[in-house]
């Protein structure tokens, strides 16, 4: 049995894609270091994007629903946010939903999809994972998105999934 491993092409540029970065703020200074990084890496790259600010995390694959639903063209989608475990089972409720639906979206509709909420134990933990000067998961994040397109369009698939008119919402 022969083996064959696909190499990405760092120095490859992607051609005209364009991101949606779908920012929860409900802990808005973690969020805006998540949006800080995740920018800053976005135009080292050359890569366009919109932000859409919202609440929550699981409000998070609902606002790309309906971006994908208007028939908006992104060629991927950044989730950000945070989610620090509090004393009720929220937390294990809106880690795992928001999980489990934005993998709903991958798997069904081909969509490049990269989850940036941090899941953290406490503020302390989501700083060292947001800061831009720590961890920078929010830089991680862009440069995750320019992979997976980078591997679409060397596959000649279309970054943008499949056709999203009637699903959903």
């Amino acid at each position: 049995i022969k083996n064959s491993q696909m190499k990405i092409n760092n120095n490859q540029t992607i051609t005209s894609a364009k991101i949606l970065l779908v920012n929860a703020v409900f802990y808005d200074d973690i969020s805006a270091m998540l949006l800080d990084g995740a920018i800053t890496e976005l135009k080292k790259l050359n890569i366009e994007f919109d932000i859409i600010n919202l609440s929550g995390a699981l409000e998070i694959p609902i606002a790309m629903a309906i971006t994908i639903k208007q028939n908006k063209k992104y060629d991927g989608y950044v989730a950000l946010g945070c989610v620090i475990r509090g004393e009720t089972s929220h937390y294990e409720i809106v880690c795992n939903e928001s999980a489990r639906s934005l993998n709903h979206l991958i798997l069904n509709y081909n969509l490049s999809i990269v989850n940036g909420i941090i899941t953290v134990e406490n503020e302390k933990q989501a700083i060292v994972r947001a800061d831009p000067k720590q961890k920078n998961k929010g830089g991680y994040c862009a440069e995750a998105i320019d992979q997976l397109i980078k591997i679409k369009q060397t596959n000649g698939l279309s970054p943008q999934g499949k056709q999203a008119q009637d699903w959903c919402l």
